[in-house]
C-alpha cells in the first residue's frame, strides 16, 4: 500500500524527460568527460581529504586488544 504516490512521480518524471526538450551543455559535458573539470580537489588529490577531520576525531587512541587481555578477562 502507498505505492501509488511513488508511481505516479516516476511517471511524471518519465513523461518530463521524455517530451521536454533541455538544452545540453555539449561542450561542459565533453569537459566533464575527459577530466579536466577544474575543480580544487582534482589537482592534487593527497590535499583535499574531506573525511580526513572525521578520521582525526573518531580515530581510537589505544591500540586494539589482543588475545592476552582476551583470555584474562574470560576468565
Amino acid at each position: 500500500m502507498g505505492r501509488g504516490r511513488a508511481k505516479a512521480k516516476q511517471t511524471k518524471v518519465a513523461r518530463d524527460l521524455k517530451y521536454r526538450s533541455y538544452s545540453t551543455d555539449f561542450a561542459s559535458l565533453e569537459r566533464e568527460l575527459r577530466g579536466e573539470s577544474g575543480d580544487a580537489y582534482d589537482e592534487d588529490p593527497e590535499e583535499f581529504d574531506p573525511y580526513a577531520e572525521l578520521a582525526d576525531r573518531y580515530a581510537d587512541p589505544e591500540p586494539a586488544h589482543d588475545e592476552e587481555d582476551y583470555d584474562r578477562q574470560a576468565g
